[in-house]
């Protein structure tokens, strides 16, 4: 029989305690000291660790301090500050781009909703929920590769599309555990439930996870 609603929402509130209790330190992997820092900062981190990342801003922080360093900034000089990353030339179009946009129309200021952030370049909804809830403290589910990817496994939805599965979980998860249950998550899936070999028996959660009870029972004894 298919779990309810009721059912599904009552076993996820089940998982938050779990995932406080094992990531109790869990945060934000990006290093920024403002709401700039850390847009830019999410912007370099499509398809790029975040380990890179921070390596990249460490100098590009101290060189470019306000929107405006940014949107008078050469793009080519700009393109050459961000070349680790990867898509480099795209990723500095959006950033110089998203400056001039924040000089033009914020007084340079990154705003704090999500109506606005999303109009910016290179800013889509996971971008901006990243802002709004480490850079301005407000309630938001940021959906990664690996919160999709663990929300799937936990039978909490059915859907691939990111923004589905981000209102899916803005349902079941309580709105004030919004910003840390994300973090949570990403931990989860970088040291246990990952994308290929995850390990079920190692996983905090594996008693409240379809997906990890089934495989433990298909395993042999002692693996």
């Amino acid at each position: 029989m298919a779990e309810t609603l009721k059912q599904k929402r009552a076993r996820a509130r089940k998982i938050i305690p779990i995932l406080q209790q094992t990531y109790p330190d869990a945060k934000c992997s990006l290093r920024f000291g403002n709401a700039l820092e850390l847009l830019v900062a999410t912007i370099l981190s499509a398809q790029c660790t975040d380990v890179r990342v921070n390596k990249i801003t460490e100098q590009l922080f101290r060189e470019y301090v306000s929107a405006a360093d940014y949107a008078r900034a050469e793009l080519a000089e700009l393109e050459e500050r961000v070349r680790s990353a990867g898509f480099y030339k795209h990723k500095a179009k959006n950033i110089k781009h998203c400056c001039e946009k924040l000089v033009a129309q914020f007084q340079g200021r990154v705003p704090a909703t999500l109506k606005e952030l999303t109009l910016l370049d290179g800013v889509g909804r996971k971008t901006a929920n990243v802002v709004l809830g480490n850079a301005f403290g407000v309630p938001s589910m940021v959906v990664d590769t690996h919160v999709g990817r663990i929300s799937q496994r936990l039978g909490l939805t059915t859907e691939s599309d990111p923004v589905k599965i981000e209102f899916a979980l803005m349902e079941l998860i309580p709105r004030e555990h919004w910003v840390q249950y994300s973090h949570e998550l990403i931990c989860l899936g970088r040291d246990i439930c990952k994308a290929r070999r995850p390990q079920h028996r190692l996983c905090p959660l594996r008693s409240l996870c379809p997906t990890g009870s089934a495989e433990l029972k298909k395993a042999p004894a002692g693996d």
